[in-house]
C-alpha cells in the first residue's frame, strides 16, 4: 500500500513499507516539514569531495520528500541550472579561488528574494556564509559544521566574525560526531543549538560483487593489495604512507588526484618503491578497488579530516580500515580493534606494523572486514543520516 507524507498541508506519496529512522522506530508521516528547503554548498558533483558527496546523498534523499533547491558554485565563469538527482541545481559563476574558496561575486544576489522556508547551509564555506547574510533570506536556517576552518589566520580575521554570526542565527548546527563537537574552537558558545548527525552512504553501492573488475585489478596489481582514497592534499598524509610501504610486502593503489601529484611522484622514486606503489588518477568507480584490496588505509595527519567518508565506503564493501588517532570523528567512525586498527598519525612505523598485522592474519582481516560491513548497514546509511537531518528541521519547525 502506498502511504503519504504530508508536508506543510501537502501530501506527498512515499514508496510503500517502514522507513527505519535513527531510533530504529517509524518516523511519523503528519509530522510538519519545509515546505521548500534550499541547500547553499561549496560545489556539487561531478565535483570530487567529501562535502559533495554528503550533498549529493542528502539532496537524492530528500528530493523524493520534498522540494530541494542547491545552490553551490560553478568551476566556470558562467551561472547555469540544471536538474539533478531529484532537485534543480544552480552553479554560480565563479572568477577563480582565493584562499580555497571560489570568486562567485553574484551569490548575494542569487540568494536574495528566495522563498523557501528552510535553508541549509554547509560550512567550512566563509564566502557563501557572508553571502547568506547579506542576502536577507528569511527562511529558518539549519547548518551542517563540517568542519573547522583551520590555518588561513590573514582570512580568518576577515571571515570569523560573519561565521559567528551565521552559527548565531542558525536555529540548529548538525554536527557529524561527537569527537569533532568536543573538539572544536568554532563551535565553543554553540552547543546548545548543536545536533550529531553522523555521514552516510548508500551501502549496495560499494557491496555490489564485480568480480571481472576486481579479477582484472587483482590480475594486473597482485593478490596483496591496499587501498587508499583521497585528494592528494597535504593533510592527508600519503608521504607517510609511502615512507611506511618501503616496510610492507604488498601493493598500493592510491586513488585520487590534487596539488601534489608530482612531489608524490618523486617521493616514489625517491623510495624506491615505485614496483609497489601507483598512483591512479581520478576513479570514477572505487567499489571494484575496495572489493580487490585487503583493507583501506587512511594515513591522515591533521583535524582538516573532520571524517573519513573513504571508510565508510570501505566498510561497506566489507574490507577493515587502517585509520589514525587524529583529534576528529576519524576513530569514531571506524574503531580500533572492532573494525580495523587505530594507530598514530605521522608514524610510518606504526602504520606498517598494522598494515602487515591485517596483511598476514587473514582471520582477523576477516573478522574486522565483517565487523565494518555490518556497522557501515546499521549506523551509516544515507537513508538514516537522511530521516536524522528531517528530524533536526522538524524541531525547528
Amino acid at each position: 500500500m502506498q502511504r503519504k507524507l504530508y508536508i506543510s498541508g501537502t501530501q506527498v506519496a512515499l514508496d510503500s513499507g517502514p522507513r527505519i529512522g535513527a531510533d530504529s522506530t517509524l518516523i511519523s508521516e503528519h509530522v510538519r516539514r519545509p515546505a521548500r528547503i534550499l541547500h547553499i554548498g561549496k560545489y556539487y558533483p561531478p565535483h570530487v569531495g567529501g562535502i559533495e558527496t554528503h550533498l549529493h546523498y542528502l539532496v537524492s534523499h530528500q528530493s523524493p520528500m520534498l522540494p530541494v533547491e542547491v545552490v553551490v558554485a560553478n568551476e566556470r565563469a558562467v551561472t547555469r541550472t540544471e536538474v539533478m538527482d531529484g532537485a534543480r541545481i544552480t552553479r554560480v559563476a565563479s572568477f577563480g579561488t582565493w584562499a580555497s574558496q571560489p570568486v562567485c561575486p553574484s551569490l548575494p544576489w542569487v540568494l536574495a528574494g528566495r522563498s523557501e522556508s528552510m535553508v541549509h547551509l554547509h560550512l567550512p564555506n566563509p564566502w557563501a556564509a557572508q553571502a547568506y547574510l547579506m542576502s536577507g533570506h528569511q527562511g529558518k536556517l539549519i547548518v551542517t559544521h563540517h568542519a573547522d576552518t583551520l590555518g588561513r589566520a590573514h582570512l580568518r580575521r576577515f571571515t570569523d566574525p560573519f561565521v559567528r554570526q551565521v552559527m548565531k542565527r542558525a536555529a540548529a548546527i548538525i554536527i557529524t560526531s561527537k569527537r569533532y563537537l568536543e573538539s572544536s574552537d568554532e563551535l565553543v558558545g554553540f552547543h546548545d543549538k548543536c545536533r550529531i548527525v553522523p555521514l552516510g552512504i548508500d551501502v549496495e553501492e560499494f557491496n555490489v560483487e564485480s568480480l571481472p573488475e576486481v579479477q582484472a585489478i587483482r590480475a594486473k596489481y597482485g593478490p596483496r593489495l591496499i587501498v587508499a582514497v583521497g585528494r592528494l592534499v597535504p593533510y592527508k598524509g600519503f608521504d607517510v604512507l609511502l615512507q611506511a610501504m618501503k616496510k610492507i610486502d604488498a601493493t598500493l593503489l592510491l586513488i585520487g588526484s590534487g596539488p601534489l601529484q608530482k612531489e608524490l611522484e618523486t617521493t616514489i622514486e625517491k623510495l624506491g618503491i615505485a614496483d609497489k606503489a601507483h598512483l591512479l588518477g581520478h576513479v570514477k568507480d572505487t567499489a571494484p578497488y575496495y572489493k580487490a584490496a585487503q583493507m583501506l588505509v587512511l594515513s591522515s595527519v591533521s583535524r582538516a579530516e573532520s571524517f573519513g567518508l573513504v571508510q565508510l565506503e570501505a566498510m561497506a564493501a566489507g574490507i577493515p580500515v587502517v585509520n589514525t588517532e587524529i583529534d576528529s570523528g576519524v576513530p569514531e567512525v571506524s574503531p580500533n580493534g572492532v573494525t580495523g586498527i587505530t594507530v598514530p598519525p605521522r608514524d610510518p612505523e606504526a602504520l606498517a606494523h598494522a598494515v602487515r598485522v591485517l596483511l598476514d592474519d587473514e582471520e582477523t582481516r576477516a573478522k574486522y572486514g565483517q565487523a565494518a560491513c555490518v556497522r557501515a548497514r546499521e549506523e551509516y546509511t544515507a537513508l538514516r543520516m537522511t530521516e536524522s537531518t528531517l528530524r533536526v528541521y522538524e524541531s525547528v519547525l
